[in-house]
């Protein structure tokens, strides 16, 4: 089953925090279409935070149409990877990646100064392209 996360300093309100979590496990094939999200009280109780919270962000998720939630029987996800890319070819990516980041972090960047350097690199790749960063 899938488990949330909670960092209290990252300065990202928890709700958010847990949208991106179910997001980015939906992108990366770590949840299915299908696949049940844990209940509201489970999730309060494990992270030690408001149950109107975990609430607020599965209303974002299904707002977001990722999620959809079915009267008396939980919150499963509504979606599959948009991406289409197979698991194989994201572990490839994955490591690769990794391969990248522990240069850059070989090299001296801080984490913030490798996420500064992503973003900026996808933001001139988005205008480029015309296309947004999502």
């Amino acid at each position: 089953m899938f488990e949330f996360r909670f960092e209290s300093g990252s300065g990202v309100p928890p709700y958010l925090q847990l949208v991106r979590q179910v997001e980015h496990a939906v992108r990366l094939g770590e949840l299915k279409r299908g696949d049940r999200l844990p209940t509201v009280k489970e999730v309060a109780r494990q992270l030690v935070i408001n149950p109107n919270t975990v609430q607020k962000a599965y209303r974002e998720l299904d707002h977001r149409g990722i999620v959809r939630g079915r009267p008396g029987m939980g919150t499963f996800v509504a979606r599959d990877d948009p991406a289409g890319v197979s698991p194989e070819r994201q572990a490839q990516l994955r490591a690769g990646f990794e391969r990248w980041i522990n240069e850059a972090r070989g090299s001296g960047l801080t984490v913030a100064d490798v996420e500064a350097l992503v973003s900026s690199v996808l933001l001139r790749i988005g205008k480029r392209s015309g296309k947004d960063n999502e």
